[in-house]
């Protein structure tokens, strides 16, 4: 199994518009980060989780033309606003909540209509709770966690687990993710955020989860410099950056 970070960025991505801050002029290019995305394949079974509005961008970059699925963890645009993008990919399965796939139906009612415009993504709808359930071979099991007060999901596919947008996890959630080789999870910025969890308090879940390996993800500027702030984490925990790939 390879998991391929395609972006490690917050809503605004890195460098920010407009910012003048150590980050987002920085020259390395861990620093530059688009909003964040996974690909998780093995074999010939591609999953994308997550498809922001640099889909484009990314998928080209990482030269990958042919999705099995794509999952969604909530329906926020820094999660859903490439959706469009995927036009050249063919029929495309897209598995989310009953909720958010109603608002992906409102905001894209051309690629549901009856008589479908030529040229239209073609999506196919799939509706998915926190039951387990297959995509081809691999078997995914969303898990419950919390974004301020809108519950969204995260996923664990094998021994890997997905995370993003998380501020609060139910302990009897963090016990469905024993045995993991790798955890991806958010860490926006050093201090605290209403919606999202700060540094410290990703360190805090990742040490309650136990995995092999943690990554963090969804990282706004104010993170701070990934050299510099992967000296200070433990040598299991690290940043993730845009284009890292990881072998299980």
């Amino acid at each position: 199994m390879e998991l391929l970070f395609l972006g490690t960025g917050t809503s605004t991505g890195i460098p920010q518009i407009g910012c003048q801050c150590k980050v987002c002029q920085s020259t390395n290019s861990k620093d530059k980060r688009l909003r964040a995305s996974v690909i998780i394949s093995e074999g010939d079974t591609r999953i994308l989780i997550d498809c922001g509005p640099d889909l484009r961008q990314q998928l080209i970059e990482h030269e990958t033309y042919q999705l099995s699925g794509i999952l969604l963890t909530h329906d926020h645009y820094d999660h859903v606003g490439g959706l469009d993008d995927v036009r050249p990919l063919g029929e495309t399965h897209l598995y989310a909540e009953k909720k958010v796939l109603g608002v992906i139906q409102r905001n894209m009612p051309y690629c549901f209509a009856e008589n479908k415009y030529p040229g239209v993504p073609l999506i196919q709808l799939h509706t998915i709770d926190e039951t387990e359930f297959y995509i081809d071979k691999l078997k995914i099991q969303p898990i419950r966690v919390m974004h301020a007060r809108l519950p969204i999901l995260g996923y664990r596919i094998g021994n890997v687990a997905y995370f993003t947008d998380v501020k609060t996890i139910a302990d009897s959630e963090i016990e469905k993710l024993k045995g993991l080789d790798v955890l991806v999870i958010n860490a926006l910025r050093i201090d605290k955020h209403i919606s999202h969890i700060s540094l410290s308090e990703a360190l805090e879940i990742a040490a309650k989860i136990g995995a092999r390996k943690t990554y963090f993800t969804h990282m706004s500027h104010d993170m701070g410099l990934h050299e510099e702030v992967n000296q200070i984490l433990p040598p299991t925990i690290q940043l993730a950056y845009d284009g890292l790939r990881i072998s299980i």
